[in-house]
């Protein structure tokens, strides 16, 4: 984490080019509830998660191997004061190698402890963070989807607390 931003990494041993390709399949590591292109320069998908969270995001960046950024257009909690928290954020994922490996760097610019949301949107980034590594990793993710929260923060937002 930074004053400006979260920020997590991990290394898997599959390659620049597969860890990207995961990267931009987002309905398998984040929520099946994506519509849009999420793989293509300056396309536009919304993310969802019932009531609870949605948003629009920009690919503004898209560079096979290497990196890809996402700009927030505009977002939605139904948990915060300023529902628009996220909005005008960056998303970036830079992709590199190092020792053999392909390292992962995940910042959220603009998602700092001011935000009312941070403690519940770091975590739950640290989770859709290591469900991208295992997408990456396995071939197997673990988003959320319709009635499937991953999170209990989801759970509590929707109602579906155990």
């Amino acid at each position: 984490m930074t004053d400006h931003g979260f920020t997590t990494t991990f290394a898997v041993d599959q390659t620049p080019t597969q860890a990207f390709d995961a990267i931009t399949d987002v309905r398998g590591w984040w929520s099946e509830e994506i519509d849009g292109r999420t793989d293509q320069l300056g396309a536009e998908f919304t993310y969802r998660y019932e009531d609870v969270h949605r948003c629009r995001i920009r690919v503004t960046e898209a560079v096979p191997g290497r990196k890809v950024s996402w700009l927030v257009v505009d977002n939605y909690f139904n948990f915060t004061e300023d529902e628009t928290e996220w909005t005008g954020t960056t998303i970036t994922f830079d992709i590199s190698e190092k020792d053999g490996q392909t390292e992962v760097r995940f910042t959220h610019q603009g998602l700092v402890p001011a935000y009312e949301c941070f403690e519940v949107c770091t975590t739950a980034w640290g989770f859709y963070v290591g469900s991208l590594r295992s997408l990456i990793a396995t071939g197997e993710g673990q988003p959320n989807g319709r009635g499937r929260p991953r999170l209990p923060a989801e759970e509590a937002a929707s109602g579906q607390g155990r």
